[in-house]
């Protein structure tokens, strides 16, 4: 055993983790605090290096790598369908719309998505849409507990959890499914889904109606959340912001829309925007407004869905969701983006193939999360320590899909 002993040197940490601001570059009033990695109110492992002046915020700057996981090195040595439980832990919460989007990319390289089956397409949306439901009933919540108040959160994860015990029906997971495939689907709808999620829609709609009442109208939270973490539009825009972060600014920008990818075209639902109802434009209120008024779209998209499933294209036996998953998957040599709407924004993917293998050359992931969480600095700049947590909640960050 080696008897030299390791010896902890104060400017490691200085290497290892350096802070942008120090003594020599900070007016005598300022100060820094360190705010997480463990802070609860960080949403995940997220590092602010906070300067202020008294209460008054003058820079927030994130650091970020404490969950990366190699994601894109991960890619780059497992077969294109081996890589879905791996897109599965980007955004956790919203996993369904996060494989929904790799797999229509790959789909696209091989040329077969105009053969994928209707019935398989409006199974996607279906799952895909109860997925962005749960995932908004955690943003809003933990929001919302982040603020003070505890009965939403408590309340949304109670609908929530219908949702998760619908799509574990379908695949036998909770949160990570590896349901939707290349080529089609793991397993066609358990018998009996469609009646029970029917039965979900008309139980959540009042609970929807209480959420907005209990929330969004609440009186104390206006008065906590409007006029509170502007983010103007062309800022939104310069940063690359994308989902319900760019659309509460007053951009109606939905992948859904302008790319009108899967059956998303034949659907009929709105793109709700921020129109600074209670306060400006693009604070935190609107935000927040945002994200419940497309859980009402969503439940329009589900009805849709389960009108289709129940009439043009029910189930029949001879049906086989697995009849398009190709045995081996080697697109042809290219350079190819695909995107998607995740629940947090624009989830994209970019691909590179030699055309001789089924392993991608290279597959970066494109994060919503990381240009959203880029905007925190410029929406907190001159407001209170104290919404300066009201700011990072707003922008509902997953940093494992941050960090990737």
């Amino acid at each position: 055993m080696n008897s030299v002993q390791y010896q902890y040197k104060p400017e490691h940490l200085a290497v290892s983790e350096p802070n942008k601001y120090n003594s020599s570059n900070l007016r005598t009033e300022e100060m820094v605090l360190s705010m997480g990695p463990q802070h609860p109110s960080t949403h995940g492992v997220l590092r602010l290096e906070v300067v202020t002046d008294g209460e008054v915020v003058v820079d927030v700057v994130p650091h970020l790598g404490y969950l990366h996981r190699c994601f894109e090195k991960h890619a780059e040595s497992l077969p294109f369908n081996q890589i879905i439980p791996y897109v599965d832990r980007l955004d956790y919460l919203g996993a369904m719309n996060s494989e929904h989007a790799y797999v229509m990319g790959v789909e696209r390289m091989l040329g077969i998505q105009d053969d994928i089956p209707k019935r398989v397409e409006y199974i996607r949306v279906l799952v895909a849409e109860l997925n962005r439901i749960a995932s908004h009933f955690i943003a809003i919540g933990t929001y919302a507990m982040d603020i003070g108040a505890y009965t939403p959160f408590l309340w949304l994860v109670r609908d929530r959890e219908h949702i998760l015990r619908m799509l574990e029906w379908t695949c036998g997971a909770r949160m990570l499914y590896n349901y939707i495939w290349i080529g089609g689907l793991f397993y066609d709808l358990p018998v009996g889904f469609e009646e029970r999620c029917a039965e979900f829609v008309k139980y959540l709609r009042p609970k929807l109606q209480e959420l907005q009442q209990l929330v969004i109208d609440n009186k104390i939270f206006i008065q906590r959340t409007a006029n509170v973490g502007v983010l103007p539009l062309p800022v939104a825009i310069n940063y690359g912001c994308t989902g319900p972060v760019l659309r509460g600014s007053g951009l109606r920008y939905d992948l859904r829309r302008v790319d009108g990818y899967s059956v998303y075209p034949e659907l009929d639902f709105e793109v709700p925007i921020g129109e600074g109802k209670v306060g400006t434009p693009g604070d935190c209120w609107d935000r927040n407004w945002v994200r419940v008024a497309e859980c009402w779209e969503s439940l329009k998209i589900i009805e849709q869905c389960l009108d289709q499933l129940n009439g043009n294209y029910k189930r029949t036996r001879d049906f086989d969701p697995q009849a398009m998953v190709p045995k081996k998957i080697r697109p042809k040599a290219m350079d190819f983006y695909s995107r998607g709407e995740s629940t947090k924004g624009e989830l994209g993917f970019f691909f590179r193939t030699d055309g001789r293998s089924d392993v991608p050359f290279r597959c970066k992931a494109r994060s919503c999360c990381y240009h959203n969480l880029s905007v925190i600095g410029e929406i907190s700049r001159g407001g209170l320590l104290a919404d300066l947590v009201a700011n990072i909640g707003s922008i509902d960050v997953v940093m494992g899909e941050v960090d990737r």
